[in-house]
């Protein structure tokens, strides 16, 4: 009996383990399926819907071969389409017959991009790479594979300079579900039976050889008479005991051979099986709960990601850093606009004429700590930045305001300065946003177009000024500041030349438009800029006013004495949260501040 339930193992352990191992070979199937993307051949760019893309589950592998540089880049599709609006490109979408399907769109006329096709005849063609729309992109010649995992909302843009016909041989790659559970368990539990099987078998061999042996008498008694030879007996006796045990260890050899296999093979087969040929009965891991916002309805989404704000500030922080290496103006106009770039612009000359003149502070490249996009599908739009950087062994925190103003232009920094403020007041999420907040809302305080206004007033007047209640003079450095610098110049001004000249100062609203960005509260953060003018005139008809201590003045008016005098601008770039209505502190806070020279020039008689 013990041979049949050994050879019943035996069978049953082969059949586990051969259902096993043809789960995890004939029976598996493909692990992934491909798709063809057919595009013309004429068309410089190729857009390919996410709906593609997620046609099957699992991540995406892109792959596009052609001559020359292969450019791929993903983003929002709402972007994408709106970078693409004045040219003509292939898009790629799956119809409602579940089938994919590539038509050529043709520029919206209405669109007033800056590109063209390649094929119309229009020169103005552009450059798809470094565009602030892309969430990432990347380049490679001859082929270019990439994995991805993206939502239906994003797509994928493919092309090669712009201007040559985009790759048509694309492909979509997605993994197949080919996990073999049961696998595992089978060859393993195959294992163990064949060694129950082994074992079975050993003991009916044994059992085999104890019923089947001869059955011996009993000798018949020896006379009391004949002697015993005790030497030879003992010695046959040694002869056969010997022989027993080496018949012992020859079947203890056998089944420490029998069983060594059995172990080898279960653990050849264990050996080749992967996590998916398993079944897997760990519960799905608990969400921790936390603080839910709720965008409000209708409000649209962020219009950049963490990642894109991330590459934004990156290209910024280098392009002006190698425009204040050049002090080339041009360059730096393509990421600064406003304030920013006119006190950029003057340092450069002032650069270009005093050898020891310092330059302005550089642009954080990394390290946002705060990130607050507007919440808009449409342009122009603005993004709030606060990033930390390391200068001079301290950590200074920068705040800024960058700007788009349409699909085709770079995000450029339109106010920036030194974080002052200590405690900032609650913002939305990045990947919710807020809404920009208009120049003449009524929700707030004081309305955005006009803030400068009041605070020029506050500078001009101190205490006295209308609007002093409105502002918090405790947290306000910059107001401080100012104020001890207009008293110790005028009192340096009043020890040589207050008989032959006087010394004014006023401050009036900058010609850049504020920026706001709504917070949590129903307040906002608010850009905004002004202008502080220093005027020395003479006061004698025979005075001069001279310039010999202040070379900047000089450098900038282009000559070192005026009988009329000389007027000297300083532009003021300024943060303030400004409470909406009804909150319970409703007086308005400076943020952070940066102040430069704008210009200097003699006073026209």
């Amino acid at each position: 009996m013990r041979f049949v339930w050994a050879v019943a193992a035996f069978v049953l352990a082969a059949l586990m383990i051969a259902t096993g191992i043809a789960q995890r070979t004939v029976f598996q199937g493909p692990k992934s399926e491909t798709a063809t993307i057919k595009t013309t051949q004429s068309e410089p760019y190729t857009l390919i819907d996410g709906a593609v893309l997620n046609k099957l589950p699992g991540a995406q592998t892109l792959r596009a071969h052609g001559d020359g540089t292969i450019f791929v880049s993903y983003g929002r599709t709402a972007d994408m389409t709106a970078w693409l609006a004045d040219t003509t490109y292939n898009h790629v979408t799956v119809a409602k017959n579940g089938k994919t399907t590539t038509t050529v769109v043709e520029p919206d006329a209405a669109a007033g991009g800056t590109g063209g096709s390649a094929d119309s005849g229009d020169d103005s063609t552009r450059s798809p790479i470094n565009s602030d729309l892309w969430l990432d992109e990347f380049q490679q010649d001859g082929t270019l594979e990439q994995p991805l995992r993206l939502p239906a909302t994003m797509s994928v843009l493919v092309a090669s300079d712009g201007s040559a016909p985009a790759p048509s041989d694309v492909t979509v790659t997605w993994p197949l579900e080919t996990s073999t559970p049961w696998a595992g368990p089978l060859m393993v539990g195959g294992g163990i039976l064949m060694l129950v099987g082994v074992f079975l078998y050993i003991l009916g061999i044994r059992h085999a050889r104890r019923s089947r042996g001869p059955r011996r008498k009993a000798l018949p008694p020896l006379p009391e008479t004949e002697p015993i030879d005790i030497a030879i007996e003992g010695g046959e006796k040694g002869v056969i005991s010997a022989g027993r045990a080496s018949t012992r260890r020859a079947v203890s050899g056998r089944k420490a051979f029998a069983a060594i296999p059995v172990v080898a093979v279960s653990a050849l087969l264990l050996s080749g099986c992967s996590a998916d040929a398993w079944p897997q009965f760990g519960g799905s891991p608990t969400p921790t709960p936390t603080a839910t916002i709720v965008a409000p309805e209708g409000q649209q989404p962020p219009a950049v990601t963490a990642t894109q704000a991330d590459r934004i500030l990156g290209h910024i922080s280098t392009t002006v850093a190698s425009a204040d290496e050049k002090r080339d103006q041009d360059l730096a106009a393509t990421r600064l606009t406003g304030a920013a770039l006119a006190e950029r612009v003057t340092n450069y000359t002032l650069r270009g004429k005093i050898a020891d003149y310092k330059a302005l502070p550089t642009i954080p490249a990394k390290g946002i700590k705060v990130f607050l996009p507007q919440a808009y599908d449409g342009w122009p739009r603005t993004v709030m930045l606060i990033a930390e950087q390391k200068a001079d062994k301290a950590v200074t925190s920068t705040i800024m305001m960058i700007t788009q103003s349409d699909p085709w232009s770079n995000y450029r920094l339109a106010y920036v300065g030194d974080l002052e403020a200590t405690q900032l007041p609650d913002v939305a999420p990045y990947y919710v946003g807020a809404s920009a907040v208009p120049p003449d809302s009524s929700f707030l305080v004081m309305p955005p177009e006009d803030l400068a206004k009041a605070y020029a007033d506050i500078i001009t007047q101190g205490d006295k000024s209308t609007y002093a209640g409105d502002f918090d003079a405790a947290g306000d450095q910059f107001r401080a500041s100012i104020d001890a610098d207009r008293k110790r110049r005028l009192a340096e001004f009043n020890k040589t030349a207050s008989t032959t000249g006087r010394l004014t100062f006023s401050s009036t609203p900058g010609a850049q438009a504020p920026l706001a960005l709504a917070t949590l509260e129903s307040g906002a953060i608010v850009a905004v800029n002004l202008n502080e003018t220093d005027t020395v005139t003479p006061t004698s008809a025979d005075a001069v006013i001279k310039l010999t201590n202040n070379p900047t003045v000089k450098a900038l008016a282009g000559v070192d004495q005026s009988q009329t005098g000389f007027t000297t601008t300083y532009s003021d770039q300024l943060f303030f949260y400004v409470p909406g209505q009804g909150s319970g502190d409703t007086r308005i806070r400076l943020l952070g501040f940066a102040s430069n020279i704008l210009g200097a020039k003699a006073i026209s008689k």
